[in-house]
């Protein structure tokens, strides 16, 4: 019965190597009024070496046969916090000021002080990979100890729950359209999930009724509060609500679940590559176990996507796509689709390229070979591209100078490029007197007049005559060529 409204308010910064959910806490006991962890004493303390702030996650329970990709997060608190630290699931490394730090059974990291402002700390976390297809084969082969505390729901809801879980699964085909029928636990779970977020009934309210005392949260969710007004009957609830009723759904059918809270990865900022989470971005969700694979968040809460953000095989240029993201909410859709039909045309390109590339080295000795002349003529036609562009970039700063400048400027740039560099810390003439020995007379006196009528331009603001000093370059560069050669 707890009500109110937070206002915004930064509490951290995260800089990843993928977006994800900050996950803050797990509970595995539901009371009828609210959940709570039964393990809470059971936490298992993690030390760290003097010389490091590197503690490691060595829990067996976290580890499964899926695949999984390791990111990097760095946390700033900006707001004081809880002692929970919000980290990517599965934390296998953590980097925190504490001498101690603890981790219970349902994967929650404990500090032992509060978050205060201007923490920082860093979470190595071994990701898995959301591939459905695999979890959909994982079966119903619970170990003891998931089952002992996952499956657990009162007894005086347990069975008309999980009648109205059993009536909304045969009732797939109408709000799914499908002929298949629902057979893996991934697969209910999916379903469940879309059907508490896309059925009109269960509205999320912004002021439920209050409870009576004794009323069961999830019994008042599906069937009416208790406290509904004459002749109505009000059901649904907070957001929070719906990711607790989906949790006792499944468990009603004999699949083990757990509540899980965090945070959302918050707003991206493309220009420090930040995510800025508030105290907003916190919510509920259903964690659920697959044997094998262990647990994958579903979010049943309308407005909000299905499953939070996962790692797919397929995001080498995910930093790239998340700025894109933030490009494209600011334009027009036609302006997007092109754009998103012109880029992804580019990489499709490129990466055909790529992919061809890498398919001749399974070719053998002539793969090989014809890789070798590619890579050659490819890094040729780069070096004859960069020296394109560096005479495109020196003529177009040339062009910004006044014309006695630019004639200097190709002086000293012709001399250099001979290994006669001028120092900063030289004047015009003390240079013209460091290089004497390495020109003839006829050089000599070319670059005298060139720097004098430089000089004079410069400091004294007298007229110069810009044709002979171009002739004068001219003759210059001849000269030196012609002794080259």
């Amino acid at each position: 019965n707890l009500r109110g409204q937070l206002e915004p308010q930064v509490v951290m910064r995260v800089r990843s190597q993928a977006e994800g959910f900050w996950r803050v806490l797990a509970f595995d006991k539901y009371t009828g009024e609210g959940w709570e962890i039964s393990r809470n004493d059971n936490s298992f303390t993690l030390n760290r070496p003097r010389w490091s702030y590197q503690f490691y996650v060595n829990w067996p329970r976290n580890r499964y046969d899926n695949e999984t990709r390791e990111v990097i997060q760095s946390y700033t608190i900006v707001s004081q916090l809880p002692n929970l630290i919000p980290a990517l699931y599965q934390a296998k490394e953590v980097y925190f000021p504490t001498e101690k730090i603890a981790i219970d059974p349902d994967g929650n990291l404990r500090s032992p002080l509060e978050l205060r402002e201007g923490l920082t700390y860093t979470v190595i976390s071994d990701v898995p990979y959301r591939n459905q297809d695999i979890l959909s084969k994982a079966g119903e082969n619970y170990p003891e100890s998931i089952s002992k505390y996952y499956l657990q729901i009162p007894p005086e809801i347990a069975e008309k729950v999980r009648q109205k879980t059993a009536e909304i699964l045969a009732s797939k085909n109408k709000v799914a359209k499908e002929s298949k029928p629902i057979t893996s636990p991934y697969q209910k779970a999916l379903f469940l999930a879309q059907y508490l977020k896309q059925n009109p009934n269960y509205k999320l309210q912004k002021e439920p009724p209050f409870f009576v005392e004794g009323e069961d949260l999830v019994s008042a969710f599906l069937f009416g509060y208790q406290n509904s007004p004459e002749g109505e009957k009000i059901i649904g609830g907070y957001g929070d609500h719906f990711s607790t009723v989906l949790t006792m759904m499944l468990r009603s059918i004999g699949i083990p679940a757990r509540l899980v809270a965090g945070y959302s990865a918050g707003e991206f900022n493309p220009f420090t590559g930040l995510y800025v989470v508030k105290n907003t971005d916190a919510y509920m969700m259903t964690e659920v176990y697959f044997p094998g694979y262990g647990w994958f968040a579903f979010n049943p809460i309308p407005g909000m996507p299905l499953t939070p953000p996962s790692i797919e095989k397929n995001q080498t240029f995910s930093a790239l796509m998340t700025f894109w993201q933030w490009v494209a909410g600011w334009l027009p859709s036609p302006v997007t689709g092109f754009l998103e039909r012109f880029i992804g045309g580019i990489f499709r390109w490129v990466l055909g390229i790529i992919s061809w590339f890498f398919a001749l080295f399974s070719q053998g000795w002539q793969g090989i070979f014809t890789g070798l002349i590619f890579v050659t003529a490819l890094a040729f036609l780069g070096w004859l591209l960069y020296i394109f562009w560096r005479g495109w970039r020196y003529g177009r700063w040339l062009a910004k100078l006044s014309p006695v400048e630019s004639i200097y400027q190709q002086m000293l740039s012709l001399m250099a490029s001979k290994g006669l560099v001028k120092h900063h810390f030289q004047t015009p003439f003390e240079y013209t007197q460091a290089i004497k020995e390495y020109h003839s007379i006829n050089e000599v006196e070319i670059i005298e007049e060139i720097s004098q009528a430089y000089v004079g331009w410069r400091y004294g603001s007298k007229e110069v005559n810009l044709t002979r000093l171009k002739n004068l370059l001219r003759s210059l560069k001849r000269s030196i060529r012609r002794r080259l050669n």
